[in-house]
């Protein structure tokens, strides 16, 4: 986009959505700009919420994690790909009440509280579907059975998010949701029927819906181009990459998605909104 293009995306913008790790904090560590940015888009009348494709807490988990940062949000600016895989099997799959899931304690409590029925680790305990999800708990008998029902092409079969790992801020490799679907891939041959969270839209449609905003009101900002800045353009939002996470601006500029913008971190972010309404920070 030219200078001018760039300015009236960005005064259109009513609504932020927030990937959280390698976004707002890494691990356990804000940002130290987080709050100043947030801060920012108050002072703009900009509402904002929280998006996030790690599956291993549920919603009220994550928001216990935002307090804890000293961030304050409420339920509606929350929303995990355990909520949008929910929502997507009650939309598409309103038979499925049994369900094996690879998934952490946490996020199965979501799936039951939703009114899901989970299954057990026994072949004579047959699911209506399978989930699978990064899990920080996953152990190799549950792994195999996993496989076991994907090997079963009659079992409609779902993973939470594609990200191949999870940032941290420890001396470790987290090994995501993508990178255990392509290992059921290696052993039955087989990927899931859908992958939920981004680059999917859905949660984004629905944060849209329920604002009652328009797709170019709404940002959609992350460190990852891969599902947060293209799940934005593929939303029909301003996709934002910052760079303060898993994406380097040499993986950007040889990647097939082009973010409206490429900036730093959140707070350069927050410096383009300012400029746009004609405000200087």
């Amino acid at each position: 986009m030219t200078e001018r293009q760039l300015m009236a995306a960005c005064s259109k913008i009513k609504h932020v959505a927030l990937d959280m790790d390698g976004t707002i904090y890494m691990g356990s560590t804000l940002f130290p700009y987080t709050h100043a940015f947030l801060e920012m888009l108050t002072a703009l009348g900009i509402s904002y919420s929280f998006l996030t494709n790690n599956p291993t807490k549920n919603r009220g988990d994550y928001l216990r994690k935002l307090q804890n940062l000293g961030i304050e949000a409420s339920d509606q600016q929350m929303y995990t790909s355990s909520i949008a895989t929910i929502d997507y099997i009650r939309q598409h799959y309103p038979g499925v009440k049994r369900i094996y899931a690879l998934g952490t304690p946490s996020m199965q409590a979501e799936f039951r509280k939703a009114g899901f029925e989970l299954t057990l680790d026994d072949p004579s305990d047959r699911p209506d579907m399978l989930v699978v999800a990064f899990d920080t708990t996953l152990t190799y008998e549950r792994f195999c059975r996993a496989a076991w029902w994907a090997s079963k092409k009659e079992i409609p079969y779902i993973a939470t998010n594609p990200d191949w790992v999870c940032p941290t801020d420890q001396e470790t490799i987290l090994i995501d949701c993508g990178s255990l679907t392509r290992c059921i891939e290696g052993a039955t041959k087989r990927l899931p029927d859908a992958v939920i969270g981004k680059p999917n839209p859905i949660m984004l449609y629905t944060l849209r819906d329920s604002l009652g905003l328009k797709s170019d009101e709404i940002a959609m900002v992350g460190d990852r181009i891969y599902t947060d800045v293209a799940a934005g353009l593929n939303a029909g939002n301003l996709g934002v990459l910052v760079l303060s996470g898993e994406t380097t601006l040499e993986v950007a500029e040889a990647s097939d998605v082009n973010p409206d913008i490429i900036a730093l971190n959140i707070l350069e972010f927050g410096k383009l909104l300012y400029k746009s309404r004609g405000y200087k920070y």
